[in-house]
């Protein structure tokens, strides 16, 4: 008995750190195309990662060191609900679009502050939270109101 709890207490942390999400970044997920149109009609494309299963969505953007500027992460709740996120294990500072079933942006949060444990709410029922690279909605001029076309929306660009 003492061998086999000596081989676990050997063995069990190994097997944490080499999962994703643990102490490094999952790997790419698949891609599709989105692109947000701002109020005067501006597009801005990006490659944007599907995280649709919740074991993806609970990994994110944990571990990973840059995102370009033209890409995105995201997260399909499948249908409306309120979204919580935070910055636990993420390295890089992100934007938060929260984006109503519509495809309409509901709320944004600029800059989210890397690996802070605070919550970040959609304060109101989303299909879905997007990640972009921290810096991006002020750069882009995005605001409340702006369309993200992407399939999940029904408005695929």
């Amino acid at each position: 008995m003492k061998r086999l709890l000596l081989a676990l207490a050997l063995i069990l942390p190994g097997l944490a750190s080499a999962q994703p999400g643990v102490d490094r970044p999952q790997p790419r997920l698949a891609e599709e195309p989105m692109v947000i149109v701002t109020r005067d009609g501006t597009r801005h494309a990006f490659r944007a990662e599907m995280a649709l299963q919740s074991a993806e969505q609970m990994i994110g953007m944990m571990f990973r060191t840059t995102m370009a500027p033209d890409e995105a992460m995201i997260f399909d709740w499948g249908a409306p609900r309120e979204s919580s996120m935070w910055m636990r294990n993420t390295l890089i500072p992100l934007d938060m679009l929260f984006v109503a079933a519509d495809g309409r942006i509901h709320r944004i949060h600029e800059r989210a502050v890397p690996q802070s444990l605070a919550t970040i709410d959609s304060r109101g029922p989303v299909r879905a939270t997007i990640e972009v690279p921290g810096g991006t909605a002020e750069r882009l001029n995005l605001r409340v109101g702006d369309r993200v076309l992407q399939r999940i929306f029904g408005n695929a660009p």
